[in-house]
């Protein structure tokens, strides 16, 4: 027999069906008997949830009630079969907690309830038979589905109120969902104010954000009890951050097995004081590539290699680090590169052992070198470039002008898809873009000119070929930019194949037969070419190191470059190599405390290795035989690793190929040479890898903004250093879920 409740005036319990239910709040807490359906069982007293108000025909009591489909018994749930009359429309679903499940057809006609966050299904029906929906809710608002449980929340059902909260309810009200995960945890003020202090350092937010009014009230609406500090209050809490990151970072660092290699870089500000910056950049124990901010210190003259001296040295004292300086690289221009080598390589060798006597210590920036040939390009035809410009702007000036000139392109049935667009003064590649998409408009513009009397800034037709050869320069300087940025985190064995076909391509240029593309060609390759000579010994034993080319991607560039003279070259390159082997011979680092222990297992295993050798014969006769091998085995010296290395036949060329990860596999057949690879390998030939700043390398000094400027120089160096650090930290998250800070 089917009980129908009755949906008169009666009182909040009997609407409810269960008088030992509570209002707390908006909220109804049942403590009272576990509801049963099927073989699941839920405690009323853990469960927090509450449906809609049954108004006609439906009846809330932790679950949605139908009419002829569940009973109402007590404070149990009963599922009965009852006949409905066929119906083409299907009941619509008014549970919230479809929001949550789908419905999935099963075998035997049934259907199952899928949960869209953990993917797991639930009984929902068996042909007539429903099996409700409280299982489906327990499973969300318990914390029972993993995906919720993961992120440490509970999903509470509450009941709204339609008269300001009284807790009374007038009419049917609409339930919603909502996280209680945190809710109750204690407040902590000093992990706020680190939390505040990191947001103020990633972001480079004012440290008087503090005392802004919209952010004070911003505070108080989330947390009235926060403590809102003044700026003198924030910046011993930035420098806090800063310190903590720093006793971090120097644990890591006594762990590095290798030597590190410098970045410099050169910060101005509106007063006549400057900055210099040093990143190390170096090869960790797991062959991971890392570059990391070191100092940023305020000088007097940063330009001066004195000061650029005593800013590196300070630094390497501070990080322990005098005894493994193996690279710096420089961004400054060609012109004064040799006074800088020269100054810095006497000043510094007297406090640091530098391998190879040095010829590798001062390494140029390749991305500003890129960043310079482009401007000279851009320099020589700027006056072709303002009529382009113009050209655009007036196009662009109406929509009638645009329609217009991309009715003229259709006719003359122009193919390109290229669009017209203004270019970033201060980004080469931009200029770049702009003229490629101008070129192939070049008879749109031609016919534009000819049929607007108001348009008078068409290039001529010397112009255009001055554009046509600019862009055949750019694009190599373009392509090999782009080479890097594919990088990521680039090696230096990458740069060399980028280089001397730069060399190459520039070279042939200077002899083209057409005056204007020589012309231009000779300028970039006047530039390039003092780069080439400068730096191509440590981009060639670069990629030496790299297996699938060692010493044959030297020889055959060579030869292209240099043809008759290649050998002469080729042998100065073999000769660094092996006598930089020598040197990781003869002076090996001392090993840091995690390497010490292996070292002396490796000694042993040698030691016992030779004692083995020659230990004399097990009486099989042959004692002259045993003397042989040991007269051998002196007269005859066996190949040395490098040797070994270069002797083997190239690695296959294939486009996953992960050098460092060959290298970490092959240290135990090359111990020495992998130690080589390890500091080459991590030589930052580019202080700009990624980003369109790549483009804008060599627009100038940086320029440190006035506010910066008018800071303490310690809390600048914090939030410069802290903001490069915090990323990468290794440290966990102090609160779980928080979601503030993602860390590395």
């Amino acid at each position: 027999m089917l009980c129908m409740p009755d949906f008169g005036t009666s009182s909040m319990a009997d609407e409810t069906g269960n008088d030992s239910q509570m209002f707390e709040g908006n909220e109804i807490v049942d403590p009272g008997n576990e509801a049963a359906h099927g073989d699941e069982a839920v405690q009323g007293g853990e469960l927090v949830e509450v449906d809609e108000l049954a108004q006609g025909d439906e009846l809330a009591q932790g679950e949605d009630l139908t009419q002829g489909d569940e009973l109402l018994q007590g404070n149990e749930m009963a599922i009965t079969e009852v006949a409905t009359p066929p119906t083409t429309r299907r009941r619509r679903k008014k549970s919230l907690v479809w929001e949550h499940f789908t419905i999935e057809d099963a075998a035997g006609g049934a259907t199952r309830a899928c949960c869209k966050l953990c993917k797991q299904t639930f009984a929902y029906s068996s042909g007539s038979k429903i099996a409700g929906t409280s299982h489906l809710k327990r499973h969300i608002t318990l914390g029972s589905c993993p995906k919720i449980k993961g992120q440490g929340h509970k999903l509470a059902i509450t009941i709204g109120t339609d008269n300001d909260g009284d807790g009374t309810v007038e009419r049917r009200s609409k339930r919603r969902y909502r996280y209680t995960g945190y809710a109750n945890a204690a407040f902590d003020q000093d992990r706020s104010y680190s939390y505040l202090a990191k947001m103020i350092i990633l972001h480079d937010y004012p440290l008087h954000i503090v005392q802004q009014p919209a952010f004070t009230a911003f505070i108080d609406s989330l947390q009235p009890r926060f403590r809102v500090v003044d700026v003198d209050a924030m910046e011993v809490e930035v420098y806090a951050v800063y310190q903590k990151e720093k006793e971090n970072l120097l644990q890591a660092f006594s762990a590095m097995p290798g030597r590190i290699s410098l970045t410099i870089g050169l910060w101005t500000t509106s007063q006549t004081l400057g900055y210099v910056s040093v990143s190390g950049q170096f090869i960790d124990s797991e062959w991971k590539l890392h570059r990391r901010m070191l100092s940023f210190m305020m000088v007097s003259s940063p330009h001066s290699d004195n000061a650029l001296s005593e800013a590196i040295s300070s630094s390497l004292t501070d990080w322990g680090m005098k005894e493994k300086l193996f690279t710096i690289t420089l961004d400054n221009d060609s012109l004064s590169h040799d006074i800088y080598s020269a100054n810095l390589r006497d000043q510094l060798s007297g406090k640091n052992n530098l391998m190879l006597k040095g010829q590798l210590f001062v390494v140029r920036c390749y991305a500003h070198i890129l960043d310079a040939a482009a401007q000279d390009v851009i320099a020589l035809i700027h006056g072709v470039i303002y009529s382009i410009r113009e050209s655009i702007k007036f196009i662009k000036a109406s929509p009638s002008r645009e329609e217009k000139f991309a009715e003229i392109a259709l006719q003359l049935e122009i193919p390109s898809t290229k669009t017209l667009c203004l270019d970033v003064t201060t980004q080469w590649n931009t200029t770049y873009l702009m003229l490629l998409a101008a070129l192939d408009y070049r008879q749109a513009f031609i016919t534009l000119e000819t049929v607007d009397d108001n348009y008078n800034e068409a290039p001529s037709a010397e112009d255009w070929k001055k554009i046509e050869a600019a862009c055949n320069y750019l694009r190599l300087l373009y392509d090999s930019a782009h080479s890097i940025m594919a990088a990521g985190n680039p090696t230096s064995n990458i740069f060399f194949h980028e280089a001397w076909k730069l060399q190459l391509e520039l070279g042939n240029g200077s002899a083209h037969e057409d005056p204007i593309f020589s012309s231009i060609a000779k300028d970039m390759y006047e530039r390039f070419d003092k780069y080439w000579k400068d730096c191509n010994l440590v981009l060639a034993v670069a990629v030496v190191m790299d297996p699938r080319f060692k010493m044959k991607l030297v020889e055959f560039s060579y030869s292209k470059i240099y043809g008759v003279e290649a050998a002469k070259y080729v042998k100065v390159v073999n000769d660094s190599v092996h006598d930089l082997f020598k040197d990781y011979v003869a002076q090996p680092l001392p090993l840091t405390p995690a390497y010490a222990e292996q070292g002396k297992t490796d000694n042993a295993t040698a030691n016992g290795n030779n004692t083995q050798a020659t230990q004399p014969s097990t009486g099989d006769g042959l004692q002259d035989f045993d003397i042989y091998l040991s007269e051998i085995a002196t007269t005859q010296p066996s190949k040395s690793e490098l040797e070994q290395y270069l002797d083997e036949s190239l690695t296959p060329r294939i486009q996953e190929f992960d050098i460092l990860n060959w290298w970490k596999l092959n240290m135990q057949k090359y111990p020495t040479l992998s130690k080589m690879a390890r500091d080459i390998l991590a030589i930052p030939v580019s202080m700009v890898t990624g980003g369109t700043s790549i483009f804008s390398a060599g627009t100038g000094c940086h320029v440190l903004d006035d506010y910066r400027s008018s800071l303490r120089p310690e809390i600048v160096e914090a939030l410069v250093c802290a903001k490069d650090w915090l990323p990468n930290s290794t440290a966990a998250p102090e609160a779980p879920g928080s979601g503030l800070l993602k860390m590395d």
